[in-house]
């Protein structure tokens, strides 16, 4: 059991003043919820966050409640996500597992109620853990740019220069692309297709000469 001491540390201050200003409704449910989750996690920590409380376990949200005018709600989070959960018959959404919470007989007595958050906490560890796990997202892949019809003329104009600027990746070709297109005068486009033809036959980058640096 954690000493008095470790169990004062936990709680937020904030908490308690968020409920003695709830409705009289919900002062002992959201106490019963607190009770039950330090009782069932020592090393649960209390915070506000959305302007309602939080239970965190390593800084990481793991559960919340709210007070609301006629009711409040209790949910947990997996993952780094709530769970939002509509009661069956409820006659309004409510965020959480246990729908609209009007009285303390809306909630598992105290024993079974721990039980509930073990489970939870269960949960939350194997989704953060999946998380971690999961390899990142693939990158989405850029498409190859239009190639404008002077430098396609220009490739096919050199030996093997459209098949080196078929290999180059998206970007690479976009850099040749973009130079050409952001010409302001005839000559100087004319001027930097002529130098892309050249450099692409050999096997160069757009920016080659900096690759070095």
């Amino acid at each position: 059991m954690p000493s008095s001491k470790t169990s004062a540390s936990a709680r937020d201050p904030r908490v308690d003043d968020y409920i003695a200003q709830a409705a009289p409704f919900a002062r002992e449910p959201l106490e019963h919820v607190r009770t039950a989750m330090h009782a069932a996690l020592p090393d649960v920590t209390e915070a506000i966050k959305w302007s309602h409380p939080f239970f965190l376990l390593d800084g990481r949200p793991f559960a919340n409640m709210a007070a609301f005018k006629a009711h409040c709600s209790l949910g947990f989070w997996r993952g780094g996500r709530a769970i939002a959960e509509e009661a069956a018959g409820q006659r309004e959404p409510a965020m959480g597992q246990f729908g609209r919470i009007e009285s303390l007989a809306d909630l598992p007595e105290a024993a079974a109620l721990r039980t509930l958050i073990l489970e939870a906490r269960k949960a939350w560890t194997e989704a953060l853990e999946t998380k971690a796990g999961a390899p990142p997202p693939p990158k989405p892949r850029r498409e190859a740019p239009a190639v404008p019809d002077d430098l396609a003329a220009a490739l096919r104009a050199q030996r093997g220069a459209r098949k080196i600027f078929d290999g180059f990746t998206a970007s690479q070709q976009r850099e040749y692309v973009e130079w050409i297109i952001e010409a302001r005068r005839e000559a100087t486009r004319a001027s930097r297709v002529a130098q892309a033809a050249e450099w692409i036959a050999e096997g160069k980058t757009r920016h080659w000469k900096y690759q070095a640096c």
